[in-house]
């Protein structure tokens, strides 16, 4: 794409044209090296109206509701005159390397409402449950006039600290469980926590539900909280009748309040912020080094001695860095 067609794509993107955030998110996600380029002019043009948004990440296992959650509470904010862009991240095969992409199916009232922007993405090889150009895809759809960004991860693996690191708040969904079940929920997921939310609390499974509160809320009292402005909730919560989503908004907007006034969300952007340049100069410079030339030359032999054993990988490693450094002598 050339720089004139991305000037053009980026206006309509800032006049809110759900199309053009849809191919803008397209560009940006793209691994050709010319709509690399194309995609740091749009974003350019687009940073300036980006931030004026509340970003909320959402983690919990498969299965927990996350995106019944989402979708009760995308109409909620919608009904409530805000705008919600749904930035959901689907698990890749580690085999074929496809994802399955239904988060619009799963949302199907949410993604028929012309106020919701509905965009599944493919983790591909990234780690943590969320793609390499997230916080990119959250730039675009602020411009574009998306007052609350929800961002669903996989929940697996590094999700929570990924999303948590990218975020404003950062929601986790827990199912009902006590006991060794307790136990076996990492500290340091739950330390990462703004709102615990335990889902399933209807039915059979209500008293465990509430049960499980108690639990969580119990056990954050022998932890360390992530700010001294806010006592994390825990809440029960029922995706299927979706009562109490107004009570959880709620939360969020105290939520936001408390850290907005005590400077926090300004603060932690900033970290975001830096953090975000310097993983894009590690994302890019691997990239550079897999595409040089030299490098491919040497990879398939280094790669037979590793496996093989007879070479450590940190050796490997570093004879392909010489020989990368070397490229400009």
């Amino acid at each position: 794409m050339s720089a004139t067609h991305a000037k053009k794509l980026a206006k309509a993107v800032l006049g809110g044209d759900r199309r053009a955030l849809a191919q803008a998110i397209t560009l940006i996600e793209s691994t050709r090296a010319e709509d690399r380029q194309a995609s740091v002019k749009l974003l350019e043009k687009l940073a300036p109206r980006a931030g004026k948004s509340i970003r909320i990440g959402i983690s919990g296992v498969p299965g927990v509701g996350k995106s019944t959650f989402i979708e009760s509470l995308g109409n909620h904010l919608i009904d409530a005159g805000h705008k919600v862009a749904v930035l959901a991240v689907d698990p890749s095969s580690a085999i074929s390397g496809g994802s399955i992409l239904g988060d619009k199916t799963r949302m199907e009232q949410l993604s028929k409402r012309p106020e919701a922007f509905i965009r599944p993405s493919p983790s591909g090889t990234t780690l943590g449950g969320v793609t390499r150009h997230t916080r990119e895809t959250m730039l675009a759809a602020e411009a574009a006039g998306f007052d609350v960004l929800l961002v669903e991860t996989v929940g697996v693996g590094q999700s929570e600290t990924a999303v948590a690191g990218m975020t404003d708040m950062f929601i986790l969904m827990l199912l009902p469980g006590g006991g060794d079940e307790l136990q076996g929920i990492k500290r340091g997921i739950v330390e990462l926590a703004d709102l615990i939310l335990v889902n399933k609390a209807d039915g059979d499974m209500k008293p465990a539900a509430g049960r499980s509160v108690t639990d969580y809320r119990n056990a954050l009292g022998f932890l360390h909280p992530r700010s001294e402005h806010w006592q994390v909730p825990v809440e029960s919560y029922s995706a299927v009748e979706g009562s109490g989503i107004a009570e959880i908004w709620d939360i969020v907007q105290r939520y936001q309040a408390a850290l907005s006034e005590a400077g926090e969300i300004e603060r932690n952007r900033a970290q975001q912020a830096k953090a975000w340049m310097w993983s894009e100069v590690r994302d890019e410079l691997v990239d550079d080094l897999k595409s040089d030339p030299d490098v491919k030359a040497q990879v398939k032999q280094l790669e037979k001695k590793v496996t093989d054993g007879k070479l450590p990988a940190t050796v490997a490693a570093q004879q392909l860095i010489a020989t990368f450094l070397k490229r400009g002598d």
